[in-house]
Parts: structure tokens; C-alpha cells; sequence
């Protein structure tokens, strides 16, 4: 068996994707509070804003209200339907004693994420990784806290300069961690941006064997729907 690699978490995070997305309904507080029950030690989710300024927890950001389809940004928090969980609710009613990442969609949702967490579950703050494909955007968030986690995530196809000058780009500007979707990784570049001192996270790992092997990579967080499955490789590969 191949040996595993460092990582430079130890130990990795497991990361249930949208809650215990395989084994409830995603992103609900049902959903989320499952996955740590299964022994998730992360839960992620997307958050946007409605048209009142409320972070809410949703994939899709668009919600059915009457005949139509309608773009959260576009309703006030009341008219969303009521499995939709507001951030501050979800904080209150399933805890901080995790670490939880967030897809931040649209603008002012990371300034709106800080100020909820710092008023609602301020241990919360350097436990939470907040994610977006345009990491220049995440910039100004530095200044609003220096413990929160800022992610760049994105495909490796998209990274027109290279992996190595992207993870010595990430450590000068004080982004903290390069998520790619599992197919991306390999071994030899998880070791390459830490050697930037910079955390790699893998995602949409789903099946036995490639959760097996991203935490054998070294991969520093995983995020997958399967929680049993992802929790059963991380114990194998881990020992916790």
C-alpha cells in the first residue's frame, strides 16, 4: 500500500458536502446536523444574500415561488421557503464546534458572512473558510479578520500561469489554501503548494477508493456527500 503523504492539517478535514448531502435533504439543518452525528469534522455549504442583506444557506440560489423561478438576491428572507436556513439560524441551532466552509456567491456575501459569525459564533472565525473562484476578490476580507480562512477554488485547467506560480501568487497575497476538484491532484502537487505553505483541498470525492486515496495524497481537507464513506477512509487512512 502506498504510504501517505503529509499533509500539513493533521489531521485533514473531512468535509460533508451541503450537509449529509447523501443522506438527507442538502443544505438543511437536518442535513448538517446528521453529517456531524456521522463524524464530520467540516460541513459546507453556498451562501448568498436575499434582497433584505440575509445570509442564507442554498446550491442553486434560486427558489419557486408561486409559478416562477426566482433569484434569492431578489426576495426578502421571509419569502423564502422555510428549509431555507438564514446563516445566523443555522449558527444557533447547530453550533460552531466544527470547521465550515463557505462558496461565497455574489457581492458583499463574504463581508455579510464575517459580521453574522463574529456576532453570532465569534470561536467561529478562524474555523471558517470562505471560498471563491476569483481569489482577487477575497482580498478585502483580510482586513475585516485576520483568522478567518480565505480559499481560492477552481479547476486546474483555469489556472493559465501554472500550479507553482499560483500557490507562490496565493502565499504572497495571504490566501490560504487552493481547492480543486480531486481529479486535478496528484501527490507530487499537493507537495508542491505546501511547499508554499499553502493547504490543498480536494472536492466532489464520492467513492471508497478515491477518498482513500486523497487523504493518502496528503490533501489537507476533502469535502464529499458521503459521509459514512469519507469518515471510514479517514479513520482507515488517518487513525482518528
Amino acid at each position: 500500500m502506498q504510504q501517505r503523504l503529509p499533509s500539513l492539517l493533521d489531521p485533514p478535514i473531512a468535509f460533508a458536502h451541503r450537509g449529509a448531502r447523501a443522506h438527507a435533504p442538502e443544505n438543511t439543518i437536518e442535513a448538517f446536523a446528521l453529517a456531524l452525528r456521522l463524524g464530520a469534522t467540516g460541513l459546507e455549504s453556498d451562501v448568498w444574500l436575499t434582497a433584505d442583506g440575509v445570509a442564507v444557506l442554498d446550491h442553486d440560489g434560486v427558489v419557486r415561488a408561486g409559478m416562477r423561478r426566482r433569484a434569492i438576491g431578489d426576495l426578502p428572507r421571509a419569502a423564502l421557503p422555510a428549509h431555507i436556513p438564514s446563516l445566523a439560524e443555522f449558527l444557533d441551532r447547530v453550533g460552531s464546534d466544527f470547521e465550515f466552509s463557505l462558496d461565497l456567491k455574489g457581492a458583499g456575501t463574504g463581508e455579510v458572512v464575517i459580521a453574522t459569525v463574529r456576532e453570532t459564533a465569534p470561536e467561529l472565525l478562524p474555523r471558517l473558510w470562505l471560498c471563491s473562484p476569483a481569489w482577487e476578490q477575497l482580498l478585502p476580507l483580510r482586513g475585516l479578520d485576520q483568522d478567518v480562512k480565505l480559499v481560492d477554488s477552481t479547476r486546474l485547467a483555469r489556472i493559465k500561469e501554472g500550479l507553482e506560480r499560483r500557490a507562490h501568487t496565493l502565499s504572497q497575497h495571504g490566501i490560504d489554501a487552493l481547492n480543486l476538484h480531486h481529479t486535478d491532484w496528484s501527490g507530487g502537487q499537493v507537495a508542491l503548494v505546501h511547499r508554499f505553505g499553502r493547504l490543498a483541498l480536494g472536492w466532489d470525492l464520492q467513492m471508497d477508493r478515491l477518498l482513500h486515496d486523497a487523504f493518502r495524497m496528503g490533501l489537507d481537507g476533502v469535502f464529499s456527500d458521503w459521509v459514512d464513506r469519507m469518515m471510514d477512509a479517514h479513520r482507515a487512512q488517518i487513525g482518528q
